[in-house]
């Protein structure tokens, strides 16, 4: 099969991606194979390309909103069938065992394995996953706009949880792009005001055109005090920005799984009134199913921009470089 893998880690206009030919994999147990048809591009692959995220292992295939129809069954694999339409996220499995992964908080688990990081994802003709942790996809999206549900989207609604902004609430949202303008529909569609700050000409666009409350540059002062934010841009700079900008009691959560650093915090002027601080880790099987039922109900619908799977280098490049809105997807 044709694949992608991190050949060594450089800059993204370095070329630290190549392609190859590999075996198709075969499932274990517990296993289905899909022949993918579609992969979001995730700023995380761009990290784990760039070093940001060291490889877990050589020649790691990236991708991890894997879209495809399972083709073959490992042995016991009986939870979906050949020809099932089904989603691989992320979250690719746990121990179950850990203390976390017993109280039900399996994002925490001491010892997962990640899509596309620990094991091959979705750069790929085809690949392979555990049937206990992915997912089926709504029939109301077709698999180009399903794709970056399955990480962005699912992330995005961890973090909306985490920000913890009550019924008819104000959020602000640092940074616009793929998970971004996939949470602000859900936020909106749920009541909340959105106030979106972001660099980018074509993300302010994308953020007024999905007619969120109001709209401005990172380091500018929201309209109005915020019970929460969500920082999906990865930069430490704009956390004590955000800090301020809440309301007494706010939350910012941070949804990125790499952040530069962030600069020395005032007590007074960024915690005090007990505004609250915290990251977003990963996410569990049940936010996944909670936010795609979410997703076919309020019939959400990414804004996408479509590469074939031959222009993964490309797809990468112009995401660092900001290059589109939204969120890209490579199509086999």
């Amino acid at each position: 099969m044709r694949a992608w893998e991190v050949a060594a880690v450089a800059p993204i206009d370095n070329g630290p991606l190549r392609q190859i030919d590999r075996a198709e994999p075969e499932p274990g147990p517990g296993q289905v194979r899909l022949r993918i048809t579609c992969c979001g591009v995730c700023r995380t692959d761009l990290h784990l390309a760039e070093g940001d995220l060291p490889p877990r292992r050589h020649g790691v295939i990236p991708g991890h909103e894997i879209v495809g129809r399972i083709d073959a069954l490992g042995e016991g694999s009986r939870r979906f069938a050949v020809g099932d339409r089904v989603g691989v996220p992320w979250l690719g499995r746990t121990d179950g065992t850990c203390r976390f992964c017993r109280r039900g908080a399996e994002n925490l688990c001491v010892a997962p394995t990640f899509t596309g990081w620990d094991v091959d994802g979705g750069y790929a003709d085809a690949c392979v996953a555990d049937e206990r942790y992915i997912y089926s996809l709504p029939d109301s999206l077709d698999d180009e706009h399903a794709a970056p549900l399955l990480c962005a989207g699912i992330i995005g609604y961890r973090a909306l949880r985490c920000a913890a902004v009550p019924p008819g609430g104000r959020l602000g949202i640092y940074g616009f792009g793929g998970s971004a303008h996939i949470t602000a529909q859900i936020a909106m569609r749920q009541g909340q005001r959105v106030h979106v700050l972001t660099r980018g000409a074509g993300n302010r666009k994308l953020a007024a055109d999905l007619g969120v409350d109001s709209v401005g540059e990172t380091t500018d002062a929201p309209p109005e005090p915020l019970d929460g934010a969500i920082l999906f841009a990865p930069a430490g700079e704009l956390v004590p920005v955000a800090l301020r900008a809440l309301d007494r009691g706010g939350t910012l959560a941070v949804a990125g799984i790499w952040l530069s650093d962030i600069p020395a915090l005032n007590y007074e002027a960024d915690l005090f009134q007990e505004r609250k601080l915290r990251s977003v880790t990963a996410n569990t099987r049940t936010d996944g199913e909670e936010f795609l039922a979410l997703a076919s109900r309020f019939g959400l619908r990414p804004t996408t921009v479509a590469y074939p799977m031959a222009s993964a280098p490309q797809a990468l490049a112009d995401l660092e470089h900001g290059r589109f809105s939204g969120a890209a997807v490579l199509h086999n």
